[in-house]
């Protein structure tokens, strides 16, 4: 499954985050906490050369605590502070205070050194397409300074915020690049839902989930959806008894191209079962049922779960 989106518009906010970058002194760059790796732009390094950096792991209640972890450790092994966090809450992002002191130290010693007293630090926030930048931003505030929405590409171009006499803050557009060289980013990428819905297979996006979520967190679908344990079991309580149709791959109406006997169709068979999502003859609704499961994992509503570990945790 190989998805690539880079909507035109990106490579303008690309152009203005270059010129931007030489007036502020920090970046602080957004990251999904289920997916560090996969949301981070390898552009930004390249862009924030020289910079202070700071990693804020957002929607860390999503995601295991033992991969947040993992990822502090990591990101920090790399120069880089860290702050895990949960955007929409005021009272975790006090922490981010003293974590921008921390990564700027090098900044206000060099202006006290010159004489310079209430230089406000301005700090760029940056990150791709729906990881939480301006929920972060009206958070920390305290205030509805940007626009916010549970999709990418809500904010349009770059807006200073001042929040207090010592810190302003740069916000900018969700910003991708031109080409995921690996195909697990685009399929990370997609499941939190920072790729454009409308361009995707939602079935076999579903199909991959479940995949990922059977290995990795065996029994999260079935305590979420009451299904049966046994996958090749159906929902109606018969089992399959045609061993003939694992042989018969066909295009499917869920759009995945899934075998019909695939375990990991028949449990979104059983989500849409289970949940109603039926068609016209009572057959279910794959594409409905995908969605259904989707919107769950990226609420939230299927558990704390992490898509990808740091290198040396595989």
């Amino acid at each position: 499954m190989n998805i690539q989106w880079y909507p035109g518009h990106m490579t303008k906010a690309r152009r203005a985050m270059k010129e931007d970058v030489k007036l502020v002194d920090l970046l602080i760059e957004v990251v999904d906490a289920r997916v560090p790796a996969s949301s981070r732009n390898p552009d930004i390094d390249s862009l924030g050369a020289g910079r202070a950096r700071l990693i804020l792991l957002n929607k860390a209640d999503l995601a295991g605590e033992e991969g947040n972890a993992a990822w502090e450790r990591y990101f920090a092994s790399k120069g880089c502070t860290v702050v895990k966090a949960d955007s929409r809450s005021s009272a975790q992002l006090k922490k981010v205070n003293a974590a921008v002191q921390t990564a700027c130290r090098g900044k206000l010693e060099r202006d006290r050194s010159r004489g310079i007293v209430g230089r406000p630090i301005r700090a760029m926030v940056v990150g791709i397409p729906n990881v939480g930048k301006s929920t972060f931003i009206n958070s920390f505030a305290g205030r509805a300074c940007t626009k916010t929405g549970n999709k990418p590409g809500v904010t349009k171009g770059n807006q200073w915020i001042r929040l207090n006499k010592s810190l302003e803050l740069l916000d900018t557009p969700g910003l991708l690049w031109p080409k995921f060289e690996d195909e697990t980013v685009g399929l990370h990428l997609a499941m939190i839902g920072s790729i454009n819905d409308q361009i995707l297979n939602k079935g076999e996006l579903a199909i991959r989930l479940i995949r990922f979520l059977e290995d990795r967190y065996p029994g999260t679908l079935e305590g979420r959806y009451g299904l049966k344990t046994d996958a090749n079991s159906r929902a109606d309580g018969t089992a399959d008894d045609e061993p003939e149709m694992a042989e018969r791959e066909t295009e499917r109406e869920d759009g995945s191209g899934e075998n019909e006997n695939s375990p990991a169709l028949e449990i979104l068979r059983q989500i849409a079962v289970r949940r109603g999502c039926l068609i016209k003859g009572g057959e279910p609704d794959y594409e409905k049922a995908a969605n259904l499961l989707l919107d769950d994992f990226r609420s939230g509503r299927l558990g704390r779960i992490t898509l990808e570990l740091p290198p040396e945790m595989g």
